[in-house]
């Protein structure tokens, strides 16, 4: 049963020691997914989130959030150019705990309608290459997980093989793949701090003088890690105007050694959220998700009938912006990420199955369908030049769905208003 928001609202005053609350509101219109939330208003005019999780999965989430934010100490993010949430206590209800954290203002824009040009793009960029140099012992002081490339690339290569062994992925897939986890070139990168999977949704926008909107903020933190930089850059593909700027921003305010091959992981990345979502619905006995799956593999295929993912890499280690955008529908968050601690938004807690399904106004290749396994490959262009893919549409890339909730909801955009 959802707890309404005077509920919640009773519960920070337990969570948050000398809090007064004045006035509450749901955090989401419907209240629906894997949260029950609010807003509380208290007697200063600051405003606390206050949520408590539906399902384990969900709990765990919560709690390793609430890790990663107090491993975020003041000398921590004064190193960041934007505000990040603080994590205020927490209280036990009847049922579950209630966390309370401090409300960030602003706005949010679905990735599709990420602008080009300088702004929205170049700031989400530059945001996610600071959080990307934030010094490693962030991590580790904390006990937080921390993947070696090589570590990385073994994670790849599972998940390729688990999944093609399903029999539900096209063969072209599933060499397309293999040939990119096995490409030296791509896993030469150095690990670094990172959130395990942003999305739109992770940021908080607020307009500056010349009324451009530029980030503020940035939520989603209990995936707070070392690992391959490009997963935090996968949702990309799902704002095909706007990723050339926001890679190039990144790339030019990044600490490290350039990284030649971070677009192409980011799509592979991207793409595998598929096959991971294969998985999950396999995991958890989900024959609808793993027919919905099996139909978007089948759909991406297609996608990428005509293109080589590894032709995004030159010869001479160069990345080939034009080549290296990603490719389909929605994608769904992985069934690793969805099991212990996927990528929920603080303003944004439900997610809808209905959202996977492919827009109409994709204008997929109609030739043969996609190959799986045990059938013969699909004929390659023979022309010189690889085709672009089609955009990923990936709002939902790191969105959880709890294999024991079917309550659901579609994304949207998130004003001031709402958060």
């Amino acid at each position: 049963m959802a707890r309404s928001p005077l509920t919640l609202a009773a519960a920070v005053t337990a969570a948050v020691p000398g809090a007064e609350v004045v006035a509450t509101r749901p955090l989401t219109a419907d209240g629906a997914g894997r949260y029950d939330s609010a807003v509380a208003t208290l007697t200063d005019g600051s405003e606390v989130v206050i949520r408590t999780p539906v399902d384990e999965s969900a709990e765990s989430e919560l709690a390793a959030e609430a890790v990663a934010l107090r491993a975020l100490t003041p000398g921590v993010r004064e190193l960041l150019p934007v505000a990040v949430p603080e994590y205020l206590g927490s209280a036990v209800l009847r049922e579950g705990r209630a966390t309370a954290m401090t409300m960030l203002p602003g706005y949010q824009i679905d990735a599709a309608e990420i602008p080009p040009g300088e702004g929205a793009a170049t700031s989400i960029g530059r945001t996610i290459a600071a959080i990307h140099a934030l010094p490693p012992s962030v991590v580790r002081a904390a006990g937080l997980p921390e993947r070696t490339p090589e570590q990385s690339r073994t994670d790849v290569s599972r998940v390729i093989d688990a999944a093609a062994a399903s029999g539900r992925v096209p063969v072209r897939l599933t060499v397309r793949w293999r040939a990119a986890a096995d490409d030296d070139r791509l896993w030469a990168f150095e690990s670094a701090v990172g959130l395990g999977g942003t999305q739109a949704a992770s940021f908080v926008f607020t307009d500056d003088a010349r009324d451009a909107p530029v980030v503020t903020g940035v939520l989603d933190w209990h995936g707070l890690s070392i690992d391959d930089p490009a997963i935090d850059l996968q949702w990309v593909a799902s704002a095909p105007d706007a990723a050339p700027h926001v890679f190039s921003a990144y790339a030019a305010a990044a600490h490290r050694a350039p990284d030649d091959a971070l677009e192409v992981r980011a799509r592979l990345h991207a793409e595998l959220e598929f096959a991971r979502w294969l998985l999950h619905g396999l995991e958890t006995h989900r024959a609808d998700v793993v027919d919905d799956a099996a139909g978007l593999l089948e759909s991406l295929a297609e996608g990428v009938r005509d293109n080589d993912l590894l032709a995004g890499l030159r010869r001479d280690g160069e990345t080939d912006m034009d080549d290296a955008i990603a490719v389909l529908g929605r994608v769904p968050e992985s069934a690793e990420r969805a099991a212990g601690g996927g990528g929920i938004a603080m303003e944004t807690d439900a997610y809808d199955p209905a959202d996977l399904s492919l827009t109409a106004d994709v204008p997929w290749d109609d030739a043969d369908g996609g190959e799986r396994e045990g059938d013969a490959p699909g004929a390659r262009q023979d022309a010189g030049e690889p085709s672009p893919t089609e955009p990923i549409d990936v709002a939902d890339l790191q969105r959880s769905t709890s294999s024991s909730s079917d309550q659901t909801s579609p994304p949207r955009s998130t004003s001031s208003s709402d958060t």
